[in-house]
């Protein structure tokens, strides 16, 4: 296994929490990464674009100061997330605002740009990039991604139905590079399952949704507290990309989570328009993304607390006696 150095002496578990849609803001990324975690958001979360400016600049400053103030245990890096997508209409201005702040990672997502790449290592970046397949994770690293983020089945948001057992092996055929492993992981337990089976780190997202600092409305926190792993909807009908979503809020939009049609993923869109707004059909909007993981979950806490219980989790997570 491979642990970049940008990592080394910064973390308290081997977590990078990921960039959630709408949901991952500086507040939760600055909390994340005080802890011990790397903390990340999508660009486009930041609307219109110009904020995007602003939040990186306040997350620099802040977890810069913090670093001051505790030498001996400074915060974990944080990353930004690029859709790029051809439909991404901001990915240009997006990343010059990354080349501006030096942010340490980049995730890219839906298509892999050696561009792109070498432009982040041009500033001393390195880049993850997330994959459902090997197809996916041969043409990243072909690219020059310095890592990849295996999303296995159960993973929230958008997910690939490969078993975590299956894609970490199977990549470590090949690869020694970092891994992250993305795919129902809500408690400490898991995080060192991800360790044992050959990944770096747990991409962990769903959990963070119940948190404090997310922006997420109270009834989409208490939704993720209150499900189980029973209550995931596959679907490619919202995106254009096959993902998980919450049952309950796709029966409170008026659908049948059994019988949803099936979306052209020539379709899908991930531009904005002059306001900054992602052109996302109305009705979806309170369609929620969440893994499998979240039976673990029991409540809205502190993101702070919630990476406590996590550490703790790991910690004392061993072998039953046979």
């Amino acid at each position: 296994m491979s642990m970049p150095a940008l990592f080394k002496g910064r973390l308290s578990i081997p977590v990078i929490g990921s960039p959630l849609f709408i949901i991952s803001v500086p507040d939760l990324v600055i909390a994340q990464c005080k802890a011990g975690v790397v903390g990340s958001f999508p660009a486009l979360n930041a609307r219109p674009p110009e904020l995007l400016d602003e939040w990186l600049a306040r997350i620099t400053e802040e977890l810069a100061a913090y670093d001051r103030a505790h030498p001996d245990k400074p915060s974990a890096p944080f990353a930004v997330n690029q859709i790029v997508h051809k439909s991404n209409n901001r990915l240009d201005h997006d990343m010059q605002l990354c080349a501006k702040y030096k942010v340490p990672m980049i995730i890219s997502s839906l298509g892999a740009r050696e561009e792109l790449n070498q432009a982040v290592h041009g500033w001393g970046g390195i880049v993850f990039h997330d994959v459902i397949n090997q197809k996916f994770a041969h043409k990243a690293i072909e690219k020059g991604a310095d890592g990849l983020i295996l999303v296995a089945a159960g993973a929230g948001g958008h997910a690939g139905t490969i078993s975590p057992l299956a894609f970490v092996a199977e990549t470590r055929k090949w690869f020694d590079g970092p891994i992250a492993l993305s795919g129902a992981i809500g408690n400490g337990k898991a995080i060192r399952a991800a360790r044992i089976l050959g990944a770096d780190f747990a991409y962990i997202g769903s959990a963070f949704i119940a948190t404090k600092e997310a922006n997420a409305v109270e009834k989409y926190k208490e939704m993720i507290a209150g499900s189980t792993a029973d209550d995931i909807v596959y679907s490619n009908l919202f995106t254009g990309v096959h993902g998980n979503y919450l049952k309950p809020s796709i029966l409170a939009a008026g659908m049948d989570p059994e019988n949803l049609p099936t979306s052209d993923p020539s379709k899908m869109n991930f531009g904005t328009d002059a306001s900054g707004e992602r052109a996302k059909p109305k009705a979806w909007k309170e369609i929620w993304g969440s893994g499998q993981g979240i039976g673990s979950i029991e409540g809205v806490v502190p993101a702070a607390e919630l990476i406590a219980r996590f550490k703790k989790e790991y910690d004392e997570a061993i072998d039953p006696p046979l």
